[in-house]
């Protein structure tokens, strides 16, 4: 089995399994957490013109346009988009995590907006080509076993002079809150898994230079990364919450016994003092902005 096998198949266990499941019982505090992101990227795209011209009049949300949503999740920032969409347009959302896509379709439901979901590998899955007028995302395009392939296949999806708009975490040296409770907890979780750089995961975007590397290669052009620097808050009764069931800290700390588990909490927990401000958890997100276009044809 080769490497990029392998990574597919710990992705899809991962999303199918306890992450994916964490991230849907607790899609109400991640959406609080997130929604800052989700206004930068809606604003973001709303700010882009329909067609193949950049000087039409008319814009993606309120032309009618069809939008891609990749790595989409439990649906709420796809939902917003559907929010904007003007008469007759429609927005797509894929992941590889059932659960997740689960969620997303019924909040669309609900909500009875204009939206689909695909469960699929983005990176594989054959899109009719040249259909959206657009291809977005929120964090969800880090963790693709095969980048340069994965982008290739999205911009065969988008109709020439299609926009591309995605927001990806910068390092977690820029990060310390996502990184806190995996440093705290090292030393009483010996098989704590390390984060290596530029593999599939959070991190996987933080080199700039890199991400522009994959895109060109992909065949995307105007390619355009910014930083942006957001604060996120939750209340601090869900902090604990919070770190004990994402991250890599939340990955494997159901495996730990209860000793282990109640003394990494503590300690877990105390570490978070820095960012604690009375009955609110508060830090500054680090991420990038990053824009291309298909090429028009």
């Amino acid at each position: 089995m080769d490497a990029t096998r392998r990574t597919d198949d710990v992705q899809t266990t991962r999303w199918n399994g306890p992450a994916g499941h964490a991230w849907v019982e607790a899609q109400s505090l991640v959406d609080g957490v997130l929604k800052p992101f989700e206004d930068l990227l809606v604003e973001a795209l709303s700010a882009e013109r329909a067609g193949h011209e950049l000087d039409t009049g008319d814009h993606v949300l309120d032309a009618g346009g069809r939008v891609l949503d990749v790595g989409c999740g439990t649906g709420t920032t796809t939902l917003a988009v559907a929010r904007r969409l003007g008469a007759g347009g429609h927005i797509v959302g894929v992941d590889i995590s059932e659960p997740m896509i689960t969620a997303a379709r019924a909040s669309a439901e609900r909500a009875d907006a204009p939206a689909s979901f695909i469960r699929a590998d983005a990176q594989e899955y054959a899109f009719e080509p040249a259909t959206f007028d657009a291809v977005m995302s929120r964090f969800g395009v880090m963790f693709f076993s095969d980048s340069v392939r994965a982008f290739a296949n999205l911009r065969r999806a988008a109709k020439g002079g299609a926009a591309l708009r995605f927001i990806a975490w910068r390092g977690p040296a820029e990060n310390p809150f996502m990184t806190t409770a995996e440093r705290a907890a090292a030393p009483l979780l010996p098989n704590l898994p390390a984060r290596r750089p530029d593999e599939p995961g959070q991190f996987a975007f933080a080199d700039a230079d890199r991400v522009r590397r994959i895109l060109a290669e992909a065949g995307w052009t105007g390619i355009d990364i910014q930083p942006k620097d957001v604060t996120c808050t939750l209340p601090e009764s869900e902090l604990i919450r919070y770190f004990t069931r994402f991250g890599p800290v939340g990955m494997i700390l159901g495996e730990a016994d209860e000793q282990t588990r109640a003394r990494v909490v503590e300690t877990v927990r105390a570490a978070f003092d820095p960012f604690v401000q009375g009955t609110e958890v508060r830090f500054t997100a680090a991420s990038w902005l990053v824009g291309a276009r298909a090429p028009s044809v």
